[in-house]
């Protein structure tokens, strides 16, 4: 029986794309940059959670941060050219859940 191996590059992608809430931080910044505050409160993430996720990203090249020198400083979001490149897989799988994913009816 042959095994296909899978490629190293694909599941340390797999691997980062899968961590929680680390696709919807991506998803939530291809509209533009964004401050910390509008990305946590966009998607209901725990402060904590999220400030994990966007160091990770940056270390990645995903995400890139900005100190804007104002008073108060402001701190924004964007994503990078790699970044930015991860939206045509995004958009499929927003396509592909329209069609397939059903969602929790919420009764009243």
């Amino acid at each position: 029986m042959n095994q296909s191996i899978i490629c190293p590059r694909f599941e340390k992608a797999i691997s980062l794309l899968s961590q929680r809430w680390t696709a919807l931080v991506i998803y939530q910044l291809l509209s533009g940059p964004q401050r910390f505050g509008t990305i946590q409160s966009s998607i209901a993430i725990s402060g904590r959670v999220l400030s994990e996720r966007l160091k990770d990203l940056e270390q990645q090249g995903i995400v890139k941060r900005d100190v804007i020198p104002e008073t108060p400083v402001r701190i924004e979001y964007s994503l990078t050219e790699k970044g930015f490149s991860l939206e045509p897989i995004l958009k499929e799988i927003e396509k592909w859940s329209q069609s397939w994913v059903e969602t929790e009816r919420i009764e009243k």
